[in-house]
């Protein structure tokens, strides 16, 4: 057997990477933070709570003891919300080796300081880290179905240590070493993915729905470039590519919690039906306020925040868009 691996959250995405990396040889310790659930796990083999169908193999471990999931890892994957990124690090620090690699999974932006997540993790004193994004629904991962993602960090030798231990024939793995424009892409697009579910919802359409991914792919990638992330990184996996499939996909909570709410359901029902985060809730309100901080147009991450934290209703802001004023589609062009 290969080395150990601890897989820190046990959601539907820490497990279906946990059942990857057991399906590679390694010894995966899956740290659920409620021993209820961790419990769950050993007993019935399966995650029936947020990854059903999937079987664990005997070479993933649940447990609910931290210390002893990531004693010896030579690498941990942080799956967790992006709002228990800080303080799971906080808790992480002082049980690992320095240089234990860190590879975190969690798409979103620290509402309270506006960072990526990979900043929080460097601040709470975790100095390799790593981010894996991309298209990536759970659901499929688990299945083994083919899937693409890109990793990047901030130095070559960890985005490719990172994509050695993860690479798979139906797992492939690209390098990146943007990794602010990795973070910007995967974080935005589940505000845009809530928008194209109210237009769903609202049933409005494919020209809509296409619309709203185009200029939605346009003001990501305004504000992360202003932010440091290179453009054509948005037109990659942790870009473009995660944007289609959250934008599309039946698998995509931030999608559905959109549907819901063009149907009319407040948020508060939105996010009990849905179950799970839905991390595009907390990454409208950081984004909106970086776009004001930077003086960045971000039209239709503006309608999405007036939508979830001041009650417009989701028919307006179809008005809203469709009626500003007239522009041209790129900033600069030949005439």
């Amino acid at each position: 057997m290969k080395e150990s691996i601890a897989v820190v959250g046990a959601g539907s995405w820490g497990t279906a990477l946990a059942v990857l990396l057991a399906h590679k040889g390694f010894r995966v310790n899956l740290w659920a933070r409620r021993p209820e659930l961790a419990a769950a796990l050993r007993e019935t083999g399966e995650n029936k709570t947020y990854l059903p169908g999937v079987r664990l193999t005997g070479t993933i471990i649940p447990t609910a003891d931290l210390p002893a999931a990531v004693k010896g890892a030579v690498l941990v994957v942080l799956s967790v919300p992006s709002h228990a990124v800080r303080s799971t690090a906080r808790l992480l620090k002082p049980l690992l080796p320095r240089g234990t690699v860190i590879v975190n999974t969690a798409k979103g932006l620290e509402l309270e300081t506006k960072k990526r997540l990979s900043q929080v993790l460097v601040e709470e004193g975790l100095d390799r880290v790593a981010v894996l994004s991309g298209p990536s629904h759970a659901e499929e991962v688990g299945r083994g179905l083919p899937t693409t993602v890109v990793v990047a960090a901030a130095d070559r030798e960890t985005a490719e240590y990172v994509q050695d231990v993860f690479m798979d024939p139906t797992f492939r793995v690209y390098t990146n070493p943007d990794i602010i424009g990795v973070e910007f892409g995967g974080a935005l697009k589940n505000i845009i993915a809530l928008a194209t579910g109210m237009a769903d919802g609202l049933g409005l359409g494919d020209n809509t729905r296409a619309a709203l991914m185009t200029r939605g792919m346009a003001e990501i990638a305004r504000l992360g470039v202003a932010l440091g992330g290179k453009v054509l990184t948005f037109a990659g996996l942790s870009g473009i590519g995660d944007l289609i499939v959250t934008c599309t996909s039946m698998y995509s909570r931030n999608r559905r919690a959109g549907i819901l709410l063009g149907k009319g359901q407040s948020l508060e029902e939105v996010l009990a039906g849905v179950g799970m985060v839905v991390e595009g809730v907390r990454t409208t309100a950081a984004a909106r306020e970086l776009a004001c901080q930077h003086g960045i147009k971000m039209p239709i991450t503006e309608e999405i925040y007036q939508v979830l934290y001041k009650g417009k209703p989701v028919g307006d802001c179809v008005a809203a868009l469709m009626e500003r004023p007239r522009t041209h589609e790129v900033e600069s062009g030949d005439w």
